[in-house]
Order: C-alpha cells, then sequence, then structure tokens
C-alpha cells in the first residue's frame, strides 16, 4: 500500500523507475553512488535488478507531481531497519533534503515500529549528513568498512524523530 508523508508518496519500485534510477549521473564526488546499466544490474541481478530484491527492500519515491524523486532501500537486520536512499542528482543540494529522508524513515517505521532505524553514510559527505541531522538521525558510531574502493570510514546514524 502506497505510504503518503509529507510532499512525497512511497510506492513499491517497478523496472521502469529502476532503470531510470540507473541513468542518473552524480558530479564528483558523488558520482561513486551511481549504478550499473541497467541491463547489467538485472542480468548479474545484483540490488534492484533482482526482481525479488526490489519487490522485498526497494521502493521508489514521488513527488507532489508524481515525479521520481529517488528511491530508497529498507535492508532487514535483526531488530533493525537499515536504510539505503537516493534523491535524483538535480534535486541534491537543494535543502529539499530532510524531508525526503524524513519521508524514508517514517515509512520504516510504519513498516516496522519496533525496528530501531538507522543508516551508514561516508564521513566525508557532509551535504548527506547534514541533511540526515535535519530529519532526526544522530550519530552513533564510526568505524571503517569495505567498500569496492578499498577500507572507507563511515558514520552509523540512528534515527530519533522525538529529539
Amino acid at each position: 500500500m502506497p505510504a503518503s508523508i509529507s510532499n512525497y508518496r512511497i510506492i513499491p519500485m517497478d523496472e521502469h523507475q529502476a532503470a531510470e534510477i540507473c541513468e542518473w549521473r552524480y558530479d564528483p564526488p558523488y558520482n561513486i553512488y551511481g549504478w550499473l546499466p541497467w541491463e547489467q544490474m538485472k542480468a548479474l541481478e545484483v540490488e534492484f535488478g533482482s526482481p525479488t530484491l526490489r519487490q522485498e527492500q526497494y521502493v521508489a519515491v514521488l513527488d507532489a507531481e508524481n515525479m521520481l524523486a529517488g528511491f530508497a532501500q529498507y535492508f532487514p537486520m535483526v531488530g533493525v531497519t537499515r536504510l539505503g536512499l537516493g534523491m535524483r542528482p538535480e534535486r541534491c543540494g537543494h535543502g529539499t533534503g530532510s524531508d525526503f529522508v524524513r519521508a524514508i524513515a517514517e515509512e520504516a517505521r510504519r513498516r516496522h515500529p519496533q525496528n530501531e532505524i538507522d543508516l551508514e553514510v561516508l564521513t566525508w559527505n557532509q551535504r548527506a549528513i547534514r541533511a540526515y541531522k535535519a530529519a532526526g538521525f544522530e550519530l552513533t558510531d564510526t568505524y571503517e568498512r569495505q567498500t569496492p574502493d578499498g577500507r572507507k570510514p563511515f558514520h552509523c546514524m540512528v534515527y530519533y524523530p522525538e529529539h
């Protein structure tokens, strides 16, 4: 069932939306957040290229005009819903990130109210960190983890909307 929070509507991601997301290109240094070409994602069945993962974990985030504003992944862990998310590149850096993130976090809370909601963010990504803090996330831990480009430092941030 689609959820509507603030100016965003969260719906199951379809193949058309997944293919569109694969075409998004971010300016450096954010270009590391790009995806493989859609046909390759489907062939490898990675992330939202897998019909099962797309159905179980991924959603499209639509704006008030029903345009694709971004996506989210609700990654299930024991007692935790870990968020992955991305905003359409031309919408980034314009001060609308906190509402976008809050809509995604509230949908996670609606789906699994008993779970803690968290996310990981590279420590250099201050633009995202500002949006996450404005949306109600607090930094709880910093650690290194493996990425395709080697070990990188990450912050873990937890959603505390009542703070």
